[in-house]
């Protein structure tokens, strides 16, 4: 089969091209990025094993034009292009109503004009907003900011295909973890990035607030296995753990003794967001194995560069 992603070069992109290409059930993979951020990483490095399958197209969610262009052929459409955020950042909403939510409409209108089969959007779980108890695919959406609600729009637009096409709505957890497109805006990866190379960590607020995770070997492997998997089409979270703040610190420390830590306005209680794992889907997936966190974040510890 012939596979489309977008927003292949970026983060949870370049993951996910990795495992499409190793795929023995792809026939060619199109990357569709207009290397906004900018990110040339996918580009570099040795050569990955089938890369005769692989293809790049530059191009931009918002030309209906290049777009019907593109899905000429496709079966599958991987909808992971976006401007991104970690859950509970609030800022340039035009660029996020643009991007996230008219750019999901136009490639929603170029799908329905063309013979994909399968169409797979990654979401996030900030639309739930913020909660102390745990949520589920059976919570409403209460989105908070400016990312989250343009995400949701996105999937209002994605659910109009459920009707002809097996439509999924992944919402992943915050996504970290080493590869070689990697942000630094999510906790986890700021935290050993700076553990790292400063031996110093700047908490925001009291620390107790907790994340959803997933880690993204696990979500590529998902997103890569949901290809071809029997799991009814349908709203699910990507999740494998939640954890707060100020316990990532205290792991960082077992780790590294000598960290320093910072809080600012400790005498603050951020907005957390507890999602529970769906087991069933992990499951189905082959991504219910979980590692230990220590050993996780040791590993990524190791892989940069001094």
């Amino acid at each position: 089969m012939n596979v489309l992603v977008t927003g292949g070069a970026g983060y949870l992109g370049t993951e996910l091209i990795g495992q499409l290409v190793a795929n023995p059930a792809v026939n060619e993979v199109v990357v569709y990025d207009n290397l906004s951020r900018p990110n040339y990483n996918l580009f570099l490095g040795l050569r990955l094993v089938h890369s005769e399958k692989l293809k790049f197209v530059k191009g931009e969610l918002l030309d209906s034009r290049a777009l019907k262009k593109v899905l000429k052929g496709i079966d599958v459409v991987y909808h992971l292009a976006a401007k991104v955020s970690t859950p509970f950042a609030n800022e340039d909403a035009h660029v996020y109503e643009q991007v996230n939510h008219w750019g999901t409409a136009e490639l929603v209108y170029a799908v329905e004009e063309s013979d994909v089969r399968r169409f797979i959007f990654t979401s996030s779980t900030g639309v739930y907003g913020a909660s102390e108890q745990f949520v589920n695919e059976e919570t409403q959406p209460d989105p908070r900011t400016f990312y989250a609600i343009s995400k949701q729009r996105g999937e209002e637009h994605v659910r109009r295909l459920a009707a002809k096409r097996d439509t999924f709505i992944v919402r992943c957890g915050n996504v970290y973890g080493y590869n070689k497109s990697m942000r630094f805006d999510g906790v986890i990866n700021k935290f050993v990035f700076d553990a790292n190379f400063s031996n110093r960590i700047t908490i925001q607020g009291n620390g107790k607030q907790s994340r959803s995770f997933i880690h993204i070997e696990k979500a590529g492997k998902a997103l890569n296995n949901l290809l071809t998997s029997s799991v009814e089409p349908g709203t699910y979270n990507l999740v494998e753990k939640n954890i707060a703040v100020i316990e990532l610190l205290d792991v960082l420390k077992d780790i590294k003794p000598s960290l320093e830590f910072i809080f600012i306005n400790q005498h603050l209680r951020l907005p957390e967001i507890k999602v529970a794992v769906n087991q069933a889907f992990n499951t189905a997936l082959g991504i219910q194995e979980t590692r230990a966190l220590k050993d996780e974040l040791q590993e990524f510890l190791k892989k940069f560069a001094f």
